[in-house]
């Protein structure tokens, strides 16, 4: 709750007539002052009766490229039975706010607003909570209270088609890598027979051991596994133009037009960050609705730089460890290329290496590390010449 200046104003009045009028004799002046504190005990009474609001949020859509539209429709209920809402309201849309108009809400009504969300800029745009103010009739008190969850719109970076995603590598017994075009079938279980199987696929020596039916299931062992590295840390990425980095932004585009591509593709991929990636944001008063990421796209969009400039060290030898595929594609900024060393070191675990440098002012000098190294100014660049480096 909070009193205006015109409520100070009075409060003080109130206190010095009182004080006056009770020193001097003065009933004509403290019966101004009991009307003045009487004003302002009133006007917080007022002030502090809570409507009761239902409040609801459409998004459309709640997830959407950079650049493209999105709305958010918002719809207030007084679902008081006895008085009217007469209210003052904002809501809360990133940085900006949009009024609401909720003056003379009567029960059981409902008013709706519809408004652009911002998508100028990838990232998470938290819509939300509600921010309603009770005012009394002589404007003493206000009191704002939040009403509704905060809602996130998610705002992707920009996919930029690719035309190819890399071939296969089949591993043979001997430790031989060899690219192939399109998978080869392995053995890998065996399960019991549904009706639909092919009677081909039965292993009829096991099944007449256990005494029913037994299903070979085979697993395509060649099919590439990408894993798509983003460098994430504020040394890799110095520049700022208007607030913006560049060359994260980049490396967040061509990221998404990676895992795009495998994914129509059918082909498994891994999004990895350097550092590790920060919660969904959440505004004060409200809880997030959904807000908790989910697919690489989602991380995409709520990525921002860190400070822990020993990431892509510590990420080098997770990588190393675990082995996760076969293609990694390092994605960095022009402070990145001081830890190609550690990439080029990934060569022996993962047969191709490729790393994409955006925004840096002179190339990456040929051979760097013995990595296929692809400089590009932006993403766009970028997919255009993917096609030229997916073939190593």
């Amino acid at each position: 709750m909070g009193i205006t200046a015109r409520g100070v104003g009075l409060l003080v009045a109130a206190v010095v007539l009182l004080g006056v009028g009770f020193r001097f004799a003065y009933p004509e002046l403290t019966l101004l002052g009991a009307a003045a504190g009487a004003a302002v005990g009133y006007a917080a009474l007022v002030a502090a009766w809570r409507p009761r609001l239902t409040v609801t949020r459409l998004a459309d859509p709640d997830r959407v490229a950079r650049g493209e539209p999105a709305s958010m429709t918002l719809t207030v209920r007084n679902s008081g039975r006895l008085r009217s809402a007469n209210l003052l309201a904002e809501d809360r849309c990133g940085d900006r706010t949009v009024p609401v108009p909720v003056l003379r809400l009567r029960p059981g009504r409902d008013t709706e607003v519809r408004y652009d969300v911002p998508t100028h800029r990838r990232g998470v745009v938290p819509v939300g909570p509600l921010r309603v103010t009770r005012r009394d009739p002589l404007g003493l008190v206000a009191l704002a209270r939040p009403y509704g969850a905060t809602v996130p719109v998610w705002v992707y970076p920009r996919v930029h088609p690719l035309t190819a995603v890399p071939t296969g590598a089949g591993r043979s017994l001997d430790g031989r890598v060899d690219g192939v075009p399109h998978g080869s079938i392995t053995f890998d279980s065996l399960r019991e027979y549904v009706v639909g199987d092919e009677l081909r696929r039965v292993h009829w020596r096991t099944s007449a051991r256990v005494g029913e039916l037994m299903v070979r299931e085979n697993v395509d062992t060649s099919l590439p596994r990408l894993v798509v590295l983003l460098d994430n840390r504020a040394t890799a990425h110095p520049e700022r133009v208007g607030g913006v980095v560049e060359s994260f932004e980049s490396a967040c585009e061509a990221a998404a037009s990676i895992v795009t591509a495998a994914h129509r593709a059918d082909l498994p991929v891994v999004l990895l960050f350097a550092a590790a990636e920060p919660a969904a944001p959440v505004t004060p008063g409200g809880e997030m609705d959904g807000g908790g990421a989910a697919g690489p796209l989602d991380r995409l969009a709520a990525a921002e730089l860190s400070s822990d400039d020993d990431a892509v060290r510590a990420a080098t030898t997770r990588l190393r460890q675990d082995r996760l595929g076969d293609t990694l594609i390092f994605l960095t900024g022009p402070g990145g290329r001081g830890e190609l060393g550690h990439v080029g070191a990934l060569r022996g675990a993962y047969p191709s290496v490729v790393v994409g440098v955006f925004g840096a002012a002179e190339p990456t000098p040929p051979g760097a590390a013995g990595l296929v190294v692809v400089d590009a100014a932006d993403g766009a660049q970028f997919a255009a010449e993917w096609d030229g480096v997916r073939r190593w």
